[in-house]
């Protein structure tokens, strides 16, 4: 099929996740194989599309999951729609994790917000082959307890074998028991020296920013801090050149790109 073309895909199910974020279960017609780090055009017909990374598993082919928050247009649109309606998607586009070289080190996850979604991939890819890996490191932060992204599968994920779970709010309440503070605090005392390991963040561009600084504190080489640059990938395809960062393409290049590619820019972060 044309990568270029957009396909059918039913709404199958529309969980709510917090206030702002839910997860759409698609079945797209013909399915939609991606890896793990790849992104998917995801439109609303009749009013446009945007770029999203699947929050599924990539050896799940019969559906497809994308959580994303409101916070704009078209997402405001998804936001009415109901099991049973028709969207459209087109891709996969970009680079995939290269899980190969990922095999006998230890994987930290961070995210933060909204930026476990594309994770989330990820870390049911790893699960795929959970003994390839030294161990998995989950470490995740949100800015309060009802806006936990997943807090109904975290219970399930603390049961895995060779799988480390951390999580911290901004602001906690009374139910809250786990860490309180920004994120980068679950990077203290890590249970593994950084050069056995590497990390994979996603977040928003201040939260991606300041784990940057605090990775390269703690030891992590520039080229195993993996960043999930998520601009404004509307072709998909390195055509129209609103993703450009620097040099490289968002869309093409990535979304996932390490450090030590963009560390030369002044502030790839804005």
């Amino acid at each position: 099929m044309n990568p270029y073309e957009p396909r059918p895909a039913s709404v199958k199910e529309v969980i709510v996740e917090t206030p702002t974020i839910r997860t759409f279960v698609l079945e797209p017609k013909p399915p939609l194989s991606f890896r793990a780090g790849q992104f998917v055009e995801l439109s609303v017909p009749g009013v446009g599309e945007a770029p999203f990374t699947p929050s599924s598993s990539p050896y799940e082919q019969k559906t497809i999951e994308f959580t994303i928050m409101k916070v704009g247009r078209v997402t405001s649109k998804l936001f009415a729609v109901r099991p049973g309606d028709t969207l459209a998607v087109r891709g996969p586009y970009g680079v995939p994790y290269a899980l190969g070289s990922y095999e006998d080190r230890h994987i930290l996850i961070l995210g933060g917000g909204v930026g476990l979604a594309p994770l989330r991939s990820l870390f049911l890819a790893l699960l795929h082959n959970v003994n390839a890996y030294k161990h998995i490191h989950l470490y995740y932060g949100a800015r309060m307890p009802k806006e936990i992204v997943y807090d109904r599968l975290f219970k399930q994920w603390r049961t895995l074998k060779n799988v480390e779970i951390r999580r911290s709010v901004d602001v906690g309440d009374k139910t809250w028991k786990e860490q309180v503070g920004v994120v980068t605090v679950l990077l203290d005392k890590l249970p593994f020296k950084p050069k056995e390991g590497l990390a994979v963040v996603c977040g928003p561009p201040l939260m991606m920013k300041f784990s940057t600084q605090r990775l390269l504190e703690l030891g992590f080489a520039d080229e195993d801090i993996y960043l999930s640059m998520e601009k404004n990938m509307s072709c998909g395809f390195g055509k129209c050149g609103h993703c450009r960062l620097g040099e490289l393409f968002c869309c093409k290049d990535g979304p996932v790109i390490t450090w030590d590619k963009i560390k030369h820019l002044e502030d790839p972060f804005v």
